[in-house]
Order: structure tokens, then sequence, then C-alpha cells
């Protein structure tokens, strides 16, 4: 088993398309039409074949009081990982993307929330090298 395609529901596909990939830097893999709507996935330019991002449409009713729910409570519908949070908060809070919580150190990962514009909150992260000399022991 292996994950290939995960989804965030958008409520614009193409201003969704234009934030993902102007914005974070993913590259459109697919952009197929269907009926209204568009088979569009986005994928990282560091793993071009690697797992897709759907930008699922988000007109489902069930996907509104989901994502209310989820936003209300500080909730990313996603995560994505990246080298350097800090860095990515700069670059990103520079275009404009308003964050809900800042690069927070939780232990073993720096983590930060922004709002991806589309009507979801994404979670940012990257691992903390491990201290010198010490190595993680089996739990």
């Amino acid at each position: 088993m292996r994950l290939d395609m995960t989804s965030v529901y958008v409520d614009d596909q193409q201003a969704a398309l234009a934030f993902y990939t102007e914005v974070l830097g993913f590259t459109k893999r697919h952009e197929i039409p269907l009926g209204d709507d568009w088979w569009l996935t986005v994928v990282s330019p560091d793993a071009p074949d690697g797992p897709e991002l759907l930008l699922e449409p988000s007109d489902h009713p069930a996907v509104k009081p989901y994502r209310d729910a989820l936003v209300e409570d500080g909730i990313p519908l996603a995560q994505f990982t990246v080298d350097d949070v800090d860095a990515e908060f700069a670059r990103l809070t520079a275009q404009g993307v308003v964050f809900t919580q800042p690069p927070t150190d939780i232990g073993t990962v720096i983590v930060a929330v922004f709002d991806d514009t589309c009507g979801n909150l994404i979670q940012i992260v990257a691992p903390k090298p491990e201290p010198v000399g010490e190595a993680s022991l089996p739990q």
C-alpha cells in the first residue's frame, strides 16, 4: 500500500491552482475537464512523479460544515513538510500569506499554520535536527 494522492477541498479551483503553484511553489500535474469542474492536481517540484494533491471542488454539502469546524478549532486540513519553517514563514508572509500560528517549537518539530485562501488551514512542519551525540532510542 502506498500514498499516491490526497486532496484538499477548495472553493475555486483556478484560484487554488494559482495559490498552490504561484505562492506555495507546487507544479501543476493534471488539469482534465470534468463537467463544470476539473481533475486538477499539483505535485512537489522536488518529486514530480511523487504523490499528487487533488484540488477538489468543495461543493458537496458535507464539506462546508466540516471545513468550518476545522477552521474554527484551528485544525489544519493538511500538512506539508519543509526544510526550514522559519524561512518558509518569512517567504510566505512576504507574499501576503496569513498565518494563524507562527513558527512554534513543539518538541521534535517546528510547525506553523496558514490560511490557504481556499477555505483551509494548512500546517507546515520541519523536524528538528537531533542534538549531536544523541541518537533516538526505540520505544
